[in-house]
């Protein structure tokens, strides 16, 4: 579930929104930045398929060894649609591209590699300790390798949604949290929670952050 990252292996660090398909602009939003595939990691908040087009190419991004990724509810339902032979929710949100492919022998190859995916990424930066999860860090503090429920840190919104109407707290163990999930008009920071998913393929746009 936890994966830990040595930041001071790196010269930058960015962490980015959810991608859902959207390579091209991936690619476009980096160039901008002059971000380096030699020295430079870019970190993703899981959902890096699904609704945009380009879906089996931010896949094979996994291959590059500057990208990390957590976990998202999108990859999870596409694991479980694989693994239950059972589609029906995947493609009723957002899955269809992989019904449309002719040949899905790269496409299963890359989404089974997803189980690969850890949950929540643990990175020290220039800014501090990092931790990067989906949707929420469900407890109060985190603690390297303590239980938590893969299906809240997937899926749960309930804190935003209390930030949201003014109630809540940050969560104490690490000195940021970054999460995508929600899509929002803009970037939220609560204490130091960081919901990041402006809603790149909802017409919004890609959020990148830089840690270091």
């Amino acid at each position: 579930m936890y994966q830990k990252i040595e930041g001071d292996r790196w010269r930058h660090v960015w962490v980015v929104s959810d991608i859902h398909g959207c390579y091209q602009w991936l690619m476009e939003a980096l160039k901008r930045r002059h971000f380096n595939p030699y020295e430079d990691l870019l970190i993703s908040v899981g959902d890096i398929i699904d609704r945009g087009p380009d879906c089996v190419k931010c896949l094979q991004l996994m291959d590059e060894k500057w990208f990390r990724a957590v976990r998202g509810n999108h990859e999870q339902m596409a694991l479980d649609a694989i693994e239950n032979n059972d589609f029906a929710l995947w493609m009723s949100n957002g899955g269809i591209w992989f019904s449309a492919l002719e040949d899905k022998r790269n496409a299963l190859r890359l989404l089974n590699a997803c189980r690969d995916l850890p949950h929540i990424i643990e990175i020290t930066c220039a800014n501090g300790l990092n931790v990067i999860a989906h949707a929420d860090y469900p407890a109060a503090e985190y603690v390297w390798n303590k239980p938590v429920s893969a299906q809240r840190v997937l899926w749960d919104r309930d804190r935003l949604m209390g930030f949201m109407v003014g109630k809540g707290q940050g969560i104490q163990g690490a000195d940021h949290f970054w999460f995508g999930h929600t899509p929002l008009d803009k970037r939220y920071d609560f204490d130091n929670l960081h919901y990041i998913d402006t809603g790149a393929v909802f017409d919004g746009f890609l959020t990148l952050v830089q840690l270091q």
